[in-house]
């Protein structure tokens, strides 16, 4: 099936209905291009859109429905289960991206450090461990403190811990294991965490985005600021090793590869996202094309678009729920667009809860600080009781 069927505009299938498959469908508008968006459960992202589809991941029947008309299919997280929808895929000749090898060397967090290890990339020691026994052999080796994660389904901060003792490492070891085993990675004493997107075409073609700088506050994303502070010259290394990152894993999309950087200069390769990322929201208003717009070219082999800055500095911010359940009400955001340069992304989920990301919100401006007090005065406009 041609990417020109459908009166001459292709169509897009979506596996995920959350925010990052809501702003992909809306990127998809300026072009022309249609989409199809299938959701396990819905959670209201993608409730205005029409050809939305839920059902589990194996029903084959729903998936049938979802498949019509598409000429491409993508997803949104990597948590999609493929085992029905690629061999459907497969045998409809419809070019499902990433593929199906990309995604198994990328879904499980230990096989994914594997594969860097044995492509090269720069990484910290880090080890699988199955049990408490282990866990304390891998102290002895690597020393503390250590850095445990879920090997699947953690996002956001959710299945990472830091731990400073041993007694520590085994809690975190209990609490996130998966199947019994967990990842454990030695602590990089790093100075920042930096993020670069990367589109990457079928035939190998790739356009890499300014470094950005990824302010975490326990393990989770709170802000991400455009320029980073780091040097030019490590600025440089990091987009290269994105892109070796990006051949790596033969990946078709946009992709986020996440880096430390230590205050030598050096680089470790901490983990990637084979999709859009909240690391690159704010490439929608200051970037000429959008992490969103660039996957959908990536993966209907279009060409790249330029992931020139429009703007000098941009600055990201979060919009989370709380422990009150707070979400953005039509008064708060009027405040908010009283910010000038201020730009508001509301994802319309049906229910907010503590830390879930409910919305962000990026300022652009011809100076950091400028950007940074734009974007933290539209939150707090949103964020009041």
């Amino acid at each position: 099936m041609s990417a020109t069927d459908l009166q001459g505009m292709p169509r897009v299938g979506i596996l995920g209905g959350g925010q990052l498959g809501r702003m992909l469908a809306l990127a998809a508008v300026p072009l022309g291009v249609k989409v199809s968006i299938y959701q396990a459960k819905p959670s209201g992202a993608v409730d205005d859109f029409d050809h939305v589809f839920t059902g589990d991941w194996r029903d084959a029947e729903a998936l049938e429905k979802f498949l019509e008309g598409c000429t491409v299919v993508t997803l949104e997280n990597e948590w999609a289960d493929l085992s029905v929808l690629a061999p459907m895929c497969e045998a409809r000749g419809i070019p499902l991206w990433p593929a199906r090898q990309t995604m198994t060397w990328i879904r499980d967090k230990i096989v994914q450090k594997r594969h860097a290890e044995a492509s090269g990339l720069p990484l910290a020691p880090f080890d699988a461990a199955n049990s408490a026994e282990e866990i304390a052999a891998i102290v002895e080796r690597l020393g503390l403190p250590l850095v445990l994660k879920s090997p699947t389904h953690g996002y956001d901060g959710y299945g990472t811990a830091t731990a400073k003792t041993l007694e520590e490492a085994i809690a975190a070891h209990e609490r996130l294991a998966r199947e019994g085993q967990s990842l454990v990675e030695a602590h990089v004493p790093f100075i920042r965490e930096l993020s670069v997107l990367v589109a990457r075409r079928p035939g190998g073609e790739t356009v890499s985005y300014p470094v950005v700088w990824t302010v975490q506050e326990d393990h989770r994303c709170v802000a991400v600021e455009l320029p980073a502070p780091s040097p030019d010259e490590v600025q440089a290394r990091a987009q290269a090793l994105a892109v070796r990152a990006a051949e790596a894993f033969e990946h078709v999309g946009i992709m986020a590869v996440e880096l430390f950087e230590c205050a030598d200069g050096s680089l470790y390769f901490n983990e990637l996202a084979p999709r859009p990322h909240n690391s690159g929201h704010f490439t929608i208003e200051a970037c000429e094309s959008s992490q969103f717009d660039n996957h959908l070219r990536a993966i209907l082999d279009w060409p790249l678009g330029s992931p020139r800055p429009r703007a000098r500095s941009a600055v990201m911010l979060n919009i989370l729920g709380d422990e009150d359940g707070r979400e953005s009400r039509p008064e708060r955001l009027r405040e908010a667009l009283c910010v000038e340069g201020a730009h508001i992304h509301v994802y319309g989920k049906r229910e907010s809860r503590p830390a879930r990301k409910m919305g962000h919100i990026t300022a652009v401006s011809d100076d950091l600080e400028t950007s940074r007090r734009r974007a933290q005065s539209a939150l707090e406009r949103i964020m009041e009781p």
